[in-house]
């Protein structure tokens, strides 16, 4: 099965993260996506440079920036694995979960 792992990232958390914490941080996030499984690893670009397309009374509505959310969505993995445990394993590993964001995992179906 296939599972999108998506990244929440809490923006403040970064503040106060040397140098050297964020160089190691970032060779976390890289781990993971070089672990058995994941088949595609994507950062997005800042919630600044997003639209957001709503469609009201048939109108296709556009504005600029993202939706409000309490996070960012900032990244995302997709996993391919048959134990359900393991998608669970990784996303314990993603950094952003234990620095005040979160990761929600998505089960995927083809149509």
């Amino acid at each position: 099965m296939k599972y999108a792992l998506l990244v929440y990232d809490s923006p403040s958390s970064w503040e106060d993260v040397s140098t050297e914490q964020r160089r190691a941080l970032h060779g976390e996030y890289h781990a993971v996506a070089a672990s058995p499984g994941v088949i595609g690893h994507y950062r997005l670009r800042q919630p600044q440079l997003t639209v957001t397309v709503r469609v009201e009374e048939g109108q296709t509505m556009k504005a600029e920036g993202p939706p409000p959310p309490r996070e960012s969505l900032r990244a995302f993995y997709l996993f391919e694995s048959d134990d359900h445990d393991s998608v669970f394993e990784l996303a314990a590993r993603i950094p952003a979960a234990r620095m005040g964001g979160a990761i929600e995992v998505v089960p995927l179906t083809q149509r």
